[in-house]
Formats: structure tokens, sequence, C-alpha cells
């Protein structure tokens, strides 16, 4: 809204073209969004602690009982401060700008219908329900895209600037696969407090650098990655990030509301999207190694109690391993956090090793 409102403003003060600029909108978006999270915080939680209080998953540490009845579902209020602050510093008229809302909204709306029935009926709905809407949503926003935002369905492989192969309408199916297991593989570790809110702070910067660097033609033709056009999703990225750094103040241990499904699926869901438009999605394998670990965890687990009747861990995710070895929450949390910083920061370097 303010971009636009520029518009008309710098016909009577040249100063408002300094909102035209993407940097500069981007840092007001990360300002605006963490401080609407300070603001809103304490009364989201009183609130929260009335409508929406959580329950220990089954299969946690013994210490989680000590977290029943904390309130959740706070990935409501990132949600609701992302989106006002994406309403107001982004281009409008861009319609990757309304594709990504959709999706990431979309996917706050099954996270949200698990987590209340959660909450009232002491169980999610079910695996296969929650799957097929996944698929549902991202399919929908992956089609929009591609008809309204002429998506490019070229693949765009790390260290090889000459290897870009065309997936052609086989690319729909690639970026569904991307945004649903992104999604619940961020939904997987979330399990700490804090966890999963700093592991995304840093693939959201990561990837706001990148959907910058790729939606501008001189750099990314210097740097010989695919020219994406997703400048305004850094924008979008730096709203996640306020929003997110905003969350953590509240989350971080120990935690005074949890984020839920609605969160963790739909922030998954939001990192998906921006590596898509920015047409580095494989860099998720690198960046979000954390998330990949920790997914693998749980299916290396099941795979090897299925076939061996044997265990690889104490317990899957993989976090929770470490808890029943002695490790305190908080130090698996910094930790697996600093994990995180270096692999996002090496997967900003293979930008230039190609």
């Amino acid at each position: 809204m303010f971009y636009h409102l520029s518009l008309l403003f710098t016909l009577f003060n040249p100063l408002f073209n300094v909102f035209h600029y993407v940097s500069v909108r981007s840092i007001m978006a990360l300002l605006t969004a963490l401080g609407l999270s300070l603001i809103f915080g304490d009364w989201f939680i009183v609130k929260s602690k009335r409508f929406f209080r959580s329950k220990s998953r089954e299969y946690t540490p013994a210490a989680h009982r000590l977290k029943d009845d904390m309130p959740t579902m706070g990935g409501i209020l990132i949600l609701m401060v992302t989106t006002l602050t994406i309403l107001f510093w982004c281009n409008l008229s861009r319609p990757e700008v309304w594709i990504f809302l959709f999706g990431m909204l979309g996917y706050g709306v099954i996270g949200f219908l698990d987590d209340y029935n959660k909450i009232k009926f002491r169980k999610g709905i079910s695996g296969s329900t929650k799957f097929v809407l996944q698929v549902l949503v991202a399919t929908a926003a992956v089609l929009l895209w591609i008809w309204w935002g002429n998506a490019l369905t070229v693949i765009s492989f790390p260290f090889f600037k000459n290897l870009t192969p065309d997936f052609g309408c086989f690319f729909v199916v690639w970026a569904v696969f991307i945004i649903v297991g992104c999604s619940n593989a961020v939904n997987l570790t979330d399990g700490l407090d804090g966890l999963a809110i700093s592991s995304l702070i840093a693939n959201f910067a990561i990837f706001s650098v990148i959907c910058f660097l790729a939606g501008h033609f001189g750099l990314s033709t210097y740097l010989n990655i695919p020219f994406a056009g997703s400048s305004e999703i850094a924008v979008v990225g730096s709203a996640l990030i306020g929003a997110s750094l905003g969350f953590l103040w509240y989350n971080t241990y120990p935690a005074q509301i949890f984020m839920g499904d609605v969160g963790s699926l739909a922030l998954g869901a939001g990192l998906a999207l921006m590596a898509l438009m920015s047409k580095q999605e494989i860099l998720l394998a690198i960046s979000g190694g954390l998330f990949v670990v920790e997914t693998l965890s749980v299916i290396t687990q099941v795979l090897s109690f299925k076939f061996f009747g044997k265990r690889l861990f104490k317990m899957a995710p993989i976090h929770h391993h470490f808890e029943l070895i002695g490790w305190p929450e908080s130090k698996i949390t910094i930790r697996f956090c600093i994990i995180s910083l270096v692999l996002c920061l090496l997967a900003l370097v293979t930008l230039k090793i190609r």
C-alpha cells in the first residue's frame, strides 16, 4: 500500500522515491513486522491462554508433559503480522506477492484445522486428510503461479551454471513435492522451544538475499543464475524475518507460547515458495539441512524398527534423541541454530561457485 502511495507522494516531494527501492522496503518491512509482533505479542498470548491451550505430542520425552496447557497457535500472530506488513510495503501489482500469500495462508488454514481439532477433540485431522489438503493447496498455488505469474519451469543446479533443464509440465509435480516436503520438515523440527523458528529465520534471511539477487538482471547475470524476477519476494522474506524474530522473543526457552501447526506448516510452505520463486529450490537441501536431517531421522527410525525391530535413535525426530541422552533443551536449540546458520552461509556461497 505504501509503495503505491509513495508514487503519488513523489509528485510533491522526490524524497518518497526512496520507497521504490526493494532494499529500503525490505528493511522497513522487517522493522514493521518486528514492531507489530512485539506490540501485540503479550496481548495475543493472553488471548491464547484463554482459547488455545496445547497438549504435549504423544511421542515426546516425559519432561514435555510440563508444557501441557501452554498457549499455542502462535503461528496466527506470525501470519497476521506478516500479511499486514506485506500489504503495507510490497508492490501489490506483482502477482507473485498474491500467489505467495495464497500458498502460505492456505497452509496456515490446514495447520489451524489440525491445531483446533487437537485442542477441541484431543486429536488432529488424519494424516491422509492433511496430506491431501497440502497437495491440493500446493497444486493450486503452483498452477496459479504458472498461469498468472508466468513461472519459469527450469531447474537450477548448484555448482553448474549451464545445467538448467526445463521440466515442462513435470515442474508442477516437482514444485508440489518441494512445498509439501518443506512444510512437513519444518513441522517435524518444531519440537523444542525456539528450535524451528530460529532455523527458519536464518533460511528466510538467506533466501531474501537470493530472491533479491535473482530478481536483479545485472546481478543474476553476473552470478550465472536464472533471472527469476523475484526481487519483490525479498520484501516478503524480510517481513517473515521480522515476524519470526518477534515470535522468537516469546518462544525462546522457556517458551511463553508455541507456534503450532498453523505456524510451522505455513512458514515451511513460505520458505519453499521463496526458494521456488527464486529458482534456487535445490539449495533448500543445503540451507535447510537441519530440516532434512530431522525428517530423515524419523524416516530411518520407522524403517529400522519395521524391518529390523531396532531403533536407531532413542526417539525421533533427532532433537528428542539428544534430549534423552542428557543435553539441555536450550543447548540443543542453540547448537542446532548454529548448524543451520552455517548451512545457510554455505548455500549462499554456492551462488558464486559455479
